[in-house]
């Protein structure tokens, strides 16, 4: 027995084997077909798709016989892909010199006829063969020959197919990997834009909105009042002699004030209505759906709820108390609610006071 040789471009050839990830694949009914096929036309009890390792002949598809694989030395068509474009008819085995004594020959299977084309991918590089093989010397006729090259020509379409669907599969996976680290960084991105426009709509001290914020809600509430003919009121709160506060506690305490006071606003206007930090010492109270006494009475009652405040600190506030106009500005309404509590200021302080004006 002559053991094969190994083409000049062996590295090569096994590295495009292995990109088609077909070496120990599951079966695959379509090379079963082929090699049916084959066998019928060529008239053999047995053939194979077979895959030229390094050192092993493993079979992708096989009729006729059980062998999964055998050592490379012993391969019929490990010769055949030293000759790529040519096929490999061996009519008896034992009147050849390379497979007189084969394993193969004088074993089991009893190979006495072997025709192999190889199986060539698109650079031409030999990955193995289609085969038929049968245990009597044979022959092909030219019409045998050439449909044995069409259905070689075919098994190897369908190994460029499959690696092609392994690559897409891949890049599919891929793609939805990139999609879902894209989502992914999309929602944090989002997130974060949430979290900045949070942050420039509240006041970092109190917790509550800032200015800017209550800006936005005040107009968007004097739409909704002109839309639906519905009251809406708004109030200043100013907290008397905060810079005394300041100055005799210090500004930690003056902070702690001030977070204490945000924390009532906020749970005084709970669902009713929305207080913001107006800056420094000042806050803003929007209470939809309230006429101005209505307003006036829950001012009253911030009011007598700041002077109570169980922080160690006496506290009061000055509130001013405004009913939009039709027709006025976010302006103009802010501008009356701060005439009333420049009005309580000027008045002695710790109370609520109103604009009637007309």
């Amino acid at each position: 027995m002559l053991r094969p040789a190994k083409p000049d471009n062996e590295a090569e050839r096994l590295a495009a084997l292995r990109a088609t990830r077909l070496l120990d694949s599951p079966p695959d009914q379509a090379f079963d077909d082929l090699v049916r096929l084959a066998t019928t036309l060529a008239g053999t009890g047995r053939g194979a798709v077979t895959l030229v390792d390094a050192d092993r002949q493993w079979f992708k598809a096989r009729y006729g016989f059980d062998t999964e694989q055998t050592p490379r030395d012993e391969s019929f068509c490990a010769h055949a892909i030293l000759e790529p474009r040519r096929l490999m008819l061996v009519e008896d085995t034992l009147r050849d010199v390379r497979f007189v004594d084969h394993p193969a020959v004088t074993g089991e299977l009893g190979v006495r006829f072997y025709a192999g084309v190889p199986l060539l991918d698109g650079e031409g590089l030999p990955l193995g063969s289609l085969c038929v093989f049968d245990d009597r010397p044979g022959t092909l006729s030219g019409s045998q020959a050439e449909a044995l090259r069409a259905l070689a020509r075919q098994a190897a379409h369908l190994i460029e197919l499959r690696r092609a669907a392994r690559e897409l599969d891949r890049h599919m996976r891929d793609r939805d990997w990139y999609e879902q680290q894209l989502t992914q960084y999309s929602d944090l991105l989002e997130q974060q834009n949430a979290d900045l426009a949070e942050q420039t709509r509240t006041d970092p001290l109190t917790g509550l909105p800032n200015r800017r914020a209550y800006a936005v809600a005040l107009a968007a509430a004097i739409e909704r009042a002109e839309r639906e003919s519905l009251p809406l009121s708004v109030a200043l709160l100013d907290l008397d002699h905060f810079k005394t506060i300041n100055d005799v506690n210090g500004h930690a305490e003056g902070d702690r004030v001030l977070a204490e006071v945000a924390a009532l606003l906020k749970s005084h206007f709970a669902g009713a209505g929305m207080a913001a930090r107006y800056g420094g010492e000042e806050f803003a109270v929007l209470v939809p759906d309230a006429t101005l006494e209505q307003a006036r009475l829950q001012c009253e009652f911030l009011r007598q709820g700041i002077a109570v405040l169980p922080i160690g600190i006496v506290v009061s506030g000055s509130i001013g108390v405004a009913q939009y106009r039709h027709g006025e500005t976010p302006g103009e309404l802010i501008a009356r609610a701060d005439h009333a509590l420049y009005r309580a200021k000027n008045a002695g302080r710790d109370r609520v006071e109103v604009d009637e004006g007309h």
